[in-house]
């Protein structure tokens, strides 16, 4: 599975704080048998004291890597596909009242990484992620929402797909307040913007 920098630094950083790797990490949750994201997460906050941050991302890398088929040899994942943005910049983003906005992002480009390779490029108050060209921007709107910015043309606008007036730097958004809402459908046009950049 290719990750970015970032989500690779942050693993690295909860291998280091919590003195457990990644594969004594997913022992822990498999043994739990739990199966719901959300107990998955509380278990791990609970017995290892880890931030929700920390424990949403253990959480999600666990599950990708059972889908991948990777389960019973967990490691970090490779990073060498995908430039991406150092994990103390996400921090930055993510400060203060929008902290609990980061585990979305997190989850956004866990899954974005299954598109493939991209670039990315901080800016003030959002991510640009690009090919040759954006496909999409990422950052938190409000302390309460996290909004995905979409380069891509012809999609039908409905109550999750806000469409853009033109001149603006994306053609659709998406706000996104929980991270359940990182779904298969909000990925497909994520998919769909990548596809065309």
């Amino acid at each position: 599975m290719d990750v970015d920098k970032a989500l690779a630094t942050q693993l690295a950083n909860i291998e280091k704080r919590t003195g457990k790797t990644l594969a004594e990490l997913q022992a822990i949750v498999q043994a739990s048998g739990l199966t719901k994201h959300g107990e998955c997460v509380n278990m791990l906050k609970t017995s290892l004291g880890m931030g929700h941050g920390d424990a949403n991302t253990v959480v999600h890398t666990v599950k990708q890597l059972a889908v991948a088929g990777t389960a019973s040899s967990a490691r970090a994942p490779s990073t060498d596909r995908a430039e991406s943005v150092p994990s103390d910049v996400l921090d930055a983003l993510y400060s203060g009242a929008k902290t609990a906005l980061r585990p979305i992002h997190d989850a956004l480009l866990v899954r974005m990484h299954t598109l493939g390779a991209f670039e990315s490029s901080p800016k003030k108050s959002y991510v640009s992620y690009r090919r040759s060209k954006q496909f999409c921007m990422i950052g938190p709107a409000t302390n309460s929402r996290v909004e995905v910015g979409l380069n891509v043309r012809g999609l039908q606008a409905q109550d999750r797909l806000e469409e853009l007036p033109a001149g603006q730097m994306c053609q659709y958004k998406v706000r996104v307040t929980d991270v359940s809402q990182v779904d298969d459908e909000l990925i497909a046009w994520i998919a769909l913007a990548y596809e065309g950049a």
